[in-house]
């Protein structure tokens, strides 16, 4: 499984590291996760995945269901006690950091990372920055994951409530968000850290056809993949008085590359 992650300054020394997903190969991801209670038990009883998938798999079918409650907790009208819920619960995403929402989108699966970066950029910087942001995701994410885990069963007492209990269902999304961002930041420093150094614009014309040969071979099976880009470098220029990326360039880069619009933003405010 490959994965592609955009690289690019977008204010300063703020960086954007963001996966991209094509909208119809996200579709048929979601498509095969189980839906029901029964086709939940009808894959755990299987024999053919191992113990973590199946603990995956479940952990994957009830954040499904979380997501189904939030999605009918937006749709209801407005000035009822689930739109007030929604309206809070939208300011708690806002304080996420963008770089959680990165590494949850990566995959334990992936086996290659091919790396979009502007041609401007050295492509060893590039690889230093996100293997140094994979190292510290671990730790911090593996860190408030488990001091989530322990808050759970103390929100669960507020289920005596005639309320909703909203700290039990925000600590468990906050538990299961820093369990996924760390897995995925563990997977990504794994990647990074294995993978030999052999950016593609750096064949240079002196080499014979046997060494160039030998360079293409370890670049399709070398996990970690650097592509410099023209274009991107092109987008990258439309900036603003503060050096920060405009709302324009933004757009269109996620336009290009598919990525979220306000995932991206995040990066110009984070430090």
């Amino acid at each position: 499984m490959r994965a592609k992650v955009v690289v690019f300054p977008i204010r300063g020394r703020n960086w954007c590291f963001s996966r991209s997903i094509d909208p119809s190969a996200a579709a048929a991801q979601s498509s095969t996760a189980p839906s029901t209670v029964t086709e939940l038990w009808n894959k755990l009883s299987s024999s053919k995945p191992s113990e973590d998938s199946k603990v995956e798999l479940a952990v994957d079918f009830f954040a499904n269901k979380m997501n189904e409650a939030w999605t009918k907790l937006e749709k209801a009208p407005q000035g009822t006690l689930k739109n007030k819920i929604h309206g809070f619960g939208v300011k708690l995403l806002s304080r996420v950091k963008p770089s959680e929402i990165f590494f949850k989108s990566i995959p334990k699966e992936i086996n290659r990372v091919d790396i979009v970066y502007p041609s401007s950029l050295n492509p060893r910087l590039v690889r230093r920055r996100l293997r140094h942001l994979a190292f510290r995701g671990s730790v911090i994410h593996t860190k408030y994951f488990y001091c989530s885990a322990i808050m759970v069963p103390l929100t669960s007492v507020f289920m005596v409530l005639p309320l909703p209990n909203i700290p039990f269902f925000w600590i468990s999304f906050r538990a299961y968000s820093h369990w996924r961002a760390s897995q995925g930041s563990e997977k990504l420093m794994h990647l990074v850290t294995d993978a030999s150094y052999q950016p593609s614009d750096q064949t240079t014309k002196s080499e014979d056809s046997s060494t160039q040969d030998k360079k293409s071979e370890n670049s399709a099976t070398s996990p970690f993949v650097f592509q410099p880009s023209e274009e991107l470098e092109k987008l990258i220029q439309n900036k603003d008085d503060d050096s920060c990326l405009s709302e324009c360039g933004i757009s269109k880069i996620c336009e290009k590359y598919h990525l979220n619009v306000a995932d991206v933003k995040k990066y110009s405010d984070s430090v």
